[in-house]
């Protein structure tokens, strides 16, 4: 169900909240209040995921090819969370498996974790189309997928990649470079957050890596404060 703020994003968009659900097309707006019955009883891994992968709240299901879930470690102490699944992820189904996913793979090895030890999600579960960014809509669609990946990780830090990411956990409109250095909570069980670049970020602006690098070791320290 959407809460109090999300009610009042959408009314300050025009949105109009239907109450009966269809098949969508792009650009069209779903009812988000009324989750099927098998989508408000997400209990465990298997049950959220099927409930992901015949998802239509928005209208973004009728151009993916397939649904990308998630991936790696489902007891992780570190979550990765980027913004949206790109052509190659849309293809394969699993986030960060192009060039953006090979530089951030080397940058967990550098902290001393593989891809598998961690655990990683987007904010949207579909790809949109374009790579455009998301919707405000469509993110709060999606919202309550993510955040029950966080409830059943229970990891002990969040680590948000890039813009879309950092600025739609946070409710905030500040850009990365004004987000990265601090410790953030997340949600009710105010889940500490880190924010960072985005490796598609990385590989455009090679001279931000240093900053990049900076704000992991930031993390490394909090995940062992927090052990």
């Amino acid at each position: 169900m959407l809460d109090q703020r999300q009610h009042s994003m959408l009314d300050a968009m025009g949105i109009q909240l239907w109450s009966r659900r269809q098949q969508h097309q792009p650009g069209d707006i779903v009812d988000v209040t009324q989750p099927d019955e098998a989508e408000e009883q997400l209990h465990d891994w298997e049950s959220l995921q099927q409930a992901v992968e015949t998802c239509h709240r928005c209208g973004l299901a009728a151009t993916r090819t397939q649904t990308v879930f998630g991936a790696g470690n489902q007891h992780a102490e570190l979550m990765i969370i980027g913004e949206a699944p790109g052509a190659d992820e849309d293809r394969q189904g699993e986030p960060f498996v192009g060039r953006a996913g090979q530089l951030l793979n080397q940058m967990l090895l550098a902290c001393g974790f593989s891809r598998e030890q961690v655990y990683i999600a987007n904010i949207l579960k579909c790809r949109p189309q374009g790579n455009c960014n998301p919707s405000p809509e469509e993110m709060i669609s999606c919202r309550h997928y993510l955040n029950r990946q966080i409830e059943l990780v229970a990891p002990k830090l969040l680590l948000a990649v890039g813009g879309v990411a950092a600025t739609s956990l946070l409710d905030s409109d500040k850009p990365v470079g004004q987000l990265r250095g601090e410790l953030y909570h997340y949600g009710g069980q105010k889940v500490p957050m880190i924010v960072t670049y985005h490796p598609a970020y990385l590989l455009r602006q090679p001279s931000e890596k240093r900053k990049s690098w900076e704000d992991l070791q930031f993390a490394m320290r909090k995940l062992g404060d927090l052990s």
